[in-house]
């Protein structure tokens, strides 16, 4: 999530949100009151509607050109799209799916707080699995110390091995293991006993 989240007041020129969306690599904008509550969303879409006249060589007609908005007030939707800081990251891949949205705004006590994108999601499933197991290690480290836990990452995939043989830790090792962004799924067992003779 962007904690500092771009937004956009109803006066703000299009000109300048358009600017915005390009800098800050972001397809909407959270249109906000004088408060920071969240009123509307702006698209890229919202601001070329009408912005671009019909090329006077190639269109016989001589239709006049409307004059477009000046401002995001103009364009604003009204329909906001937003999640709790809580919502789990499942519930928000379904909002951007089933809204057909490329971000959310995360608003928390009706303020605006943050905003995540698709991109935001694809940033963390990218992320090397060597991070994603040193991130799981250091997670593990508290439950039994560092040298406990054996930690793969491969594709996602975590593969925990636990020194000790103790389901409920094993249980807890897991469910930390989740937790850590880009982490897909961890599987937790104990080691192999070592034979001797």
């Amino acid at each position: 999530m962007s904690e500092a989240p771009v937004a956009v007041h109803q006066g703000t020129p299009v000109k300048a949100a358009a600017a915005l969306l390009v800098e800050h690599g972001v397809t909407a904008l959270p249109v906000v009151d004088g408060e920071d509550y969240p009123i509307g969303t702006v698209t890229e879409l919202d601001l070329v509607r009408d912005r671009f006249p019909r090329d006077p060589r190639y269109d016989g007609s001589d239709r006049e050109w409307r004059v477009p908005p000046d401002t995001v007030g103009e364009l604003i939707s009204s329909r906001i799209t937003g999640i709790d800081p809580e919502t789990d990251v499942t519930d928000l891949v379904r909002v951007l799916l089933e809204e057909r949205v490329r971000s959310v705004a995360v608003i928390d006590e009706r303020r605006l707080v943050g905003m995540v994108t698709g991109r935001d999601l694809v940033r963390t499933l990218a992320r090397d699995d060597d991070l994603l197991a040193r991130d799981v290690r250091y997670r593990l480290s508290f439950i039994g110390g560092p040298r406990r836990w054996n930690v793969r990452v491969s594709e996602g995939v975590a593969v925990i091995v636990d020194e000790f043989d103790s389901p409920e830790d094993r249980h807890i090792a897991r469910v930390l293991a989740e937790s850590v962004p880009g982490v897909l799924r961890a599987e937790c067992s104990a080691a192999e006993p070592t034979v001797t003779g």
